[in-house]
């Protein structure tokens, strides 16, 4: 009777083992698969999508990487066109021999031309649809440059050049803050909140195209044809509007909240950015009320950072002059927040998310005002913004050289 049960049991488990491993239905060979690192959007003269895609070539890539002598790109490139996405990536298959594998894609280009005239919603709506793309894949814009130049380009370094491209966007919105980096996710969330509208970084080639698809152009120490981290694109209704560089795109990050580090160059003693501020921590709120009937926002930035540089005699021991170098940060820093405010609202484009703001804090409110918000309310919004800068560190030297060198020559 034991026995019996004891083998009654053993079927059992074997039967639901078997139920359950059971694999092997949804397999995918490596050697079936071409991994796609990176995709370019672009619209053709007939209005047709075409789809670049950037294939990665293992083998080489541990070729180059390890110093090996190969003389074959890292990368393969594929184009194919279609009236939507879907019709152009399975055109593909015709010239490739394995199957498009969007898993490991870091990164989508989307033609300047095509973000101004269709807008992106329609894009990012069927790239989210597909299981394989992840929501955390990177999203730029070409800038003066089609998507196909991007993703065609070979770069030093970096031999994957979509790694470069996301490197670059990572290092530059840590180091100067002019660009971010953004996700497929992060632009659909902007998108979707009320009132506010979407910042997507650019790039562009610099340089001959063509030379810049050649392994030539690996080989020389200044290469003739480099990608280069180019404003942020500014949209609108799902469409590129507007371009940002400078101090505008910089204090738009700050407002945002997303800057990570800069450089503040500040005047002193008549001399033209004499001090140079390195940034190392900040924090800005942004908060919407309603005064008297309309909507008044905003904006208060606290920064530290360390005196990085110093072309003027000058005594740092003296708390008197670290307030006034404090002092002299924060006009600059607000000068630049002032100036995005201000292109923002020529472009009634609220990228700043005020409007999502009142929403939060004042939902009725906001139901009254969002169908004019971009075009009526928000161009001639009140924002306050104010400015705290500290400096923390002053270098190896209080007192700086400079002063030493003056004191001995008089």
């Amino acid at each position: 009777m034991i026995k019996m049960k004891r083998k009654s049991l053993f079927l059992l488990v074997m039967t639901i083992m078997m139920v359950l491993l059971t694999s092997c239905w949804s397999k995918k060979e490596l050697t079936d698969l071409a991994f796609v690192s990176a995709m370019g959007i672009d619209k053709t003269k007939d209005g047709r999508y075409e789809l670049t895609f950037q294939i990665i070539n293992p083998g080489n890539v541990a070729g180059l990487q390890g110093g090996g002598g190969t003389q074959s790109p890292p990368v393969t490139i594929y184009a194919a066109s279609g009236d939507n996405l879907v019709e152009a990536s399975r055109r593909a298959s015709a010239r490739i021999s394995r199957r498009l594998y969007y898993a490991h894609t870091n990164l989508v280009v989307i033609g300047e031309k095509l973000a101004r005239e269709e807008g992106i919603n329609i894009l990012i709506d069927s790239i989210d649809r597909d299981p394989e793309f992840r929501i955390t894949t990177s999203l730029v814009i070409a800038n003066q440059s089609s998507a196909a130049d991007l993703v065609k380009a070979l770069t030093p370094v970096d031999k994957i050049p979509a790694n470069k491209i996301m490197k670059t966007l990572e290092f530059t919105q840590r180091k100067w803050g002019e660009n971010l980096k953004v996700s497929f996710q992060e632009v659909m969330r902007s998108l979707e909140s009320p009132g506010g509208e979407a910042l997507v970084s650019g790039f562009r080639l610099v340089g001959n195209p063509q030379q810049a698809e050649k392994l030539a152009n690996l080989q020389q120490s200044a290469p003739e044809a480099t990608l280069r981290a180019s404003g942020i694109a500014v949209f609108k209704n799902g469409k590129l509007i507007d371009w940002l560089y400078n101090s505008p795109a910089r204090g738009s990050v700050w407002i945002l909240d997303k800057i990570q580090g800069t450089d503040i160059n500040i005047d002193w003693k008549g001399k033209k950015e004499a001090l140079a501020y390195q940034t190392v921590r900040q924090k800005t709120d942004v908060s919407v009320k309603m005064v008297k009937g309309k909507p008044y926002a905003s904006v208060h930035t606290r920064v530290e950072g360390d005196l990085g540089e110093v072309e003027v005699p000058v005594d740092t021991r003296q708390p008197a002059v670290i307030k006034k170098m404090e002092k002299a940060a924060g006009k600059e820093i607000k000068k630049e927040l002032q100036t995005a405010i201000k292109q923002a609202q020529t472009d009634k484009v609220d990228i700043f998310g005020f409007g999502e703001a009142l929403a939060r804090t004042r939902p009725n409110q906001w139901e009254k005002l969002k169908s004019e918000w971009d075009d009526v309310y928000f161009p001639k919004l009140d924002v306050d913004v104010t400015v705290e800068a500290y400096i923390r560190r002053t270098g190896l030297r209080n007192k700086s050289f400079l002063s030493s060198v003056k004191e001995k020559q008089h």
